[in-house]
């Protein structure tokens, strides 16, 4: 390992310089857990690595900071029993 890099309890820690070098080999290792790139010693950015497209979908929902408003509304209505629950009139 380069001396712009070392472990930490969070994950890798990885100078955008060393990063800049071989970005494919940084692309790998994310998709194994997210390492964080520092600009100058300090932490500028998160490298984070998907397995599959579902990941990426998922990881993209968790940070949309409008999905919360859109499940909100039809959650409230269901617990206000105006909604009718997915199971509700199956093999009825």
């Amino acid at each position: 390992m380069k001396g712009g890099s070392r472990e930490t309890g969070a994950g890798r820690k990885v100078a955008l310089s060393e990063v800049n070098d071989d970005l494919s080999k940084y692309l790998r290792l994310a998709e194994k857990g997210a390492g964080v790139i520092t600009r100058r010693g300090k932490p500028a950015a998160v490298l984070i690595g998907f397995e599959s497209e579902g990941d990426w979908f998922e990881c993209r929902l968790e940070n949309d900071p409008c999905f919360p408003r859109r499940i909100g509304a039809p959650r409230l209505s269901v617990h206000a029993s105006k909604g009718v629950r997915l199971l509700e009139g199956v093999g009825e």
